[in-house]
Formats: C-alpha cells, structure tokens, sequence
C-alpha cells in the first residue's frame, strides 16, 4: 500500500500473529515466548516443536490450550473461545504415543471356569497371558491364543481377592480373604514355594518393586485390613513389617522412587522407605477412608521393559537398563506423582517428594470415589465412584475436565488403552463402556455380562481387555 510508514506495516503483521508460550505437560517452558502467526494449525506446530526440541526423530505432539485439545487453526479457536491475546497464550505440547489402539467393540470369547465371582482380573507386562482370581479360591491362568483354560491353581482356602504380576513376568502373586499369599509360575501353573503368612485378616492389595531398580523382581508389598503392609521377598522367604497404621491398610503402592505408599481407613496415607520399613512421611488431608492410589508412573511400572511390540529380553541386566529409559522418559524432570481417593467424595494431588501437602483438593463426585488411575502418559487422571460418573481430570494440576455419564450403577473399576486415548469402565450395571477423551464421548458400549462386572483390565499391548464379574465368567474383547 502506497503511503504506509514501516511502523504501521509492522502493527498489521503482529495483529496477525499472536503470542504463545510453549510449555511442557508439568509447565516449564520449551523456549522463550514466540509470536505465531494466526493460521497456524497443529500440523505447523508439529514442526516447530520438534525443531525446538531438536527432536532426532520426529515425534507427534497434541496441543491443548485449557485442557481442550487444539485441532483447528489459532485463530479459529480464539475466535470460537474469546480469548484475549494480550499475553502470552500458554499451549501445553504433549508427545503422542507412535501407535493408536483400536478400539474395543466386540466379545470375543466368554471364558467359564471359575464357580464363583471374578474378583480380579490382570494381563502380564507384555500382554501376551492373563490371569484371574475368583471366590471359588482359584487362581487361573488362561491362554489368549485359544481363549482358553490353561491352568487352573488351588492352594487358597478362601476368595482370591487381588492379584499382582511381576514386570518382569515371571511371577503371579495371590492374595485371599484369610490373610496368605501366593507365588505361582505362570509357565507351569505351579505354587513357588510355601504360602507367604503373616497376615491375619484379608488382602487388600499387591505391588511389586520395579524392575528398574531391581532385576529380576524379587520383592513385593502387600496391604491388609490388619492395619499392615508387609515386604517380601520370594527367593529369602523373608519379611518387613509396615505397621503404624491405625486401621485397615486398603491399598499400597511400590513407587518409581523406591518408595511404599499405604492408603488406609485411618484417612492417612504413609510413604515407607523399603530397607527396613522405616516410615519417611505422612500424608493428611481426607475426612474419611482412603480407597484408591495411583501413580503418575504406574503405566510404564507395571510394564517394566515390555513396550507395544512386546519385545523379550534375553538377561535381567538389559530388562532393568530398558525399564530405567522408559521410567524416566515417562516422568520427565517432574517429581512422581499421587493420587487418592476416598470415601469422603474427594480425591488429593500429591507431590510426596517435594511436598506434605496436596498439591490440590479435587471435588465433584456426589458419593465415594472407588477407584482413581493415571494415563499412561500421565497426562490425565480418570475417577469412578459409586455416583455412577466418570470424571477426567488434568494429571499435572488436578483441574476437572471433564465428566463421562452413561452408567445406571456404581463404576467399580477403570482401565487405560496404552496410548492414553480411550478409557474403560466396569460397573455394577453389568456393562463396559469406552470413553473417548479426544471427544469426550462414549466410543462404546459393552453389554454382555449378566450381572456387576467387578474387574476390567486393557492389556498392555492394547490389543484386547478381559473383564469378569458376578456371573463367574470371563470376557475378552477385541477391535
């Protein structure tokens, strides 16, 4: 245009463009604040990410300005948003798992055998073999090939309340409603040694030691309504006793960090170091029994080494090499964090390293929460309670996001697909239903059970999920 001064030329070109502030899932900045032109879309900022981060290979990123996911040009969500652009507009860049799960959408098989409930059901770290605890005090093994039985293991003189795979695979430990665990060999089906006792009420929980701080795993935690947690150790036949817990013990967790995390009815939470089982912290805040915990790492310690591919290893030393890459790829320069649950509605974001104090209180659920979970990203945090809701939260700050309703019953349980996208939830109406987060709608509906479906469980390798319930069978269920 004849006439305009460089001044006015140079105004018209920052309208068009708008100030943004790049940052990574816990905050901190890629760079210094940058302007961007308008139009720009996902596909463009790809690039520049990957540029900034000097990225050797080139990894897909989601955006999320808000908590909601940018899928459209700049300007059309800031027109769409009203969004001032008068600072910078923070836009948090989030490393998209390199595969995509297919959703669930099908029973494949329905697996009887069992005479009693399904309490609990878990796939091993690389997926390829399931396992299951039932009121009839078997523990069973199944072969996924032929969707059929393959060993079926007695020992238990009572339920079989939860059970815990080793991440490195080699071992199923069981725990039953008289207090004794048990370690099978999922090759055999066979008992390894004697009954670890000292319980003297029900198993509430398992977790095992990550394989990236000691391979091959050897030790596990287990929590009872004795008030106790206990460490064991299969190959000494040895034992620790966690006890300063007033009440029952209701769930435990064996942490990244080499830490134990008890959650009890005593409304506490207490962080253990593992040597001698001293007590480090004490976590207060809940009114009323803790329920649930789960770590932001929980993904990537329950799989060990095992990614997608499922790739085996041939010596513990490069299992626990693997196992440590992936454990700090996941947790990033952020500290580890918790979540918990309770009785009281509400659930509490904690950074147990750096603080007592929860990070944030997060409120809305109408009735007790019964079970939290991280996606394996650690990007979100998803809540089922007994107010038949499911609620998705930010897994960095705790802020609610968004709340999936469609169940006529208390969800018992929730699961991830590998690649953070979908999430999985069992309920006492006798349904599974899959949530798409992108959408923040229901992707599937799973009828099929004839009764509660007490336990969920999407593989590792997000090929299939197996759940079980009420109706003493077993489902699986494919893309």
């Amino acid at each position: 245009m004849e006439g305009e001064t460089e001044a006015t030329m140079e105004q018209r070109t920052v309208v068009n463009n708008v100030m943004c502030l790049l940052t990574h899932q816990d905050g901190a900045p890629l760079g210094a604040p940058m302007y961007l032109p308008q139009n720009i879309g996902p596909q463009q900022l790809q690039l520049i990410v990957n540029q900034l981060l000097q990225n050797e290979e080139k990894l897909p990123y989601a955006f999320y300005i808000s908590d909601e996911e940018l899928l459209v040009p700049l300007e059309t969500y800031l027109q769409k948003h009203k969004v001032s652009v008068e600072k910078a507009l923070p836009i948090v860049c989030q490393p998209q798992a390199v595969f995509r799960i297919r959703p669930v959408s099908r029973c494949s098989a329905t697996i009887s055998g069992h005479g009693e409930a399904v309490l609990s059901v878990a796939f091993s770290p690389d997926g390829r073999q399931l396992a299951s605890g039932s009121g009839d005090t078997t523990v069973r093994f199944w072969d996924l090939g032929t969707q059929t039985p393959m060993y079926t293991c007695t020992g238990h003189k009572n339920w079989v309340l939860c059970i815990g795979w080793s991440p490195d695979g080699k071992y199923l430990v069981s725990g039953s409603k008289s207090g004794e665990l048990i370690c099978w060999d999922p090759k055999t089906g066979k008992q390894s040694g004697n009954a670890l006792t000292g319980h003297k009420k029900w198993i509430t929980g398992i977790s095992w030691e990550p394989v990236h701080l000691n391979a091959p795993c050897r030790r596990f935690v287990s929590s009872s309504k004795d008030g106790d947690a206990r460490i064991w150790d299969v190959s000494l036949k040895k034992c620790i006793v966690l006890s300063g817990h007033t009440l029952a013990v209701t769930c435990v967790k064996w942490g990244g960090d080499g830490v134990i995390y008890t959650g009890s009815q005593d409304c506490t939470i207490k962080v253990w170091e593992t040597t001698q089982g001293k007590l480090i912290r004490e976590l207060k805040g809940h009114a009323h029994w803790v329920n649930s915990l789960a770590l932001s790492t929980e993904y990537v310690l329950r799989t060990g080494a095992f990614d997608h591919t499922a790739k085996h290893y041939s010596s513990p030393e490069e299992m626990k090499k693997v196992a440590l890459e992936r454990y700090k790829s996941t947790r990033g320069n952020a500290p580890e964090r918790l979540v918990s649950g309770s009785d009281d509605f509400t659930m509490f974001l904690w950074e147990p390293f750096t603080n007592k104090h929860p990070k944030t209180r997060m409120t809305g659920h109408q009735q007790l929460v019964n079970h939290v979970y991280f996606s394996p990203d650690g990007q979100w945090i998803a809540s089922a309670s007994f107010d038949k809701s499911v609620k998705i939260w930010n897994g960095t700050t705790g802020a609610f996001v968004t709340v999936f309703r469609g169940h006529v019953g208390p969800v018992y349980q929730i699961s991830w697909s590998a690649d953070s996208r979908l999430l999985l939830s069992g309920s006492k109406d006798s349904t599974l239903k899959v949530w798409d987060i992108r959408t923040r709608k229901l992707k599937q509906d799973l009828p099929g059970h004839a009764d509660e479906v007490f336990s969920v469980d999407w593989s590792p390798d997000g090929e299939k999920v197996a759940s079980g319930g009420k109706d003493k069978v077993l489902k699986l269920w494919m893309g």
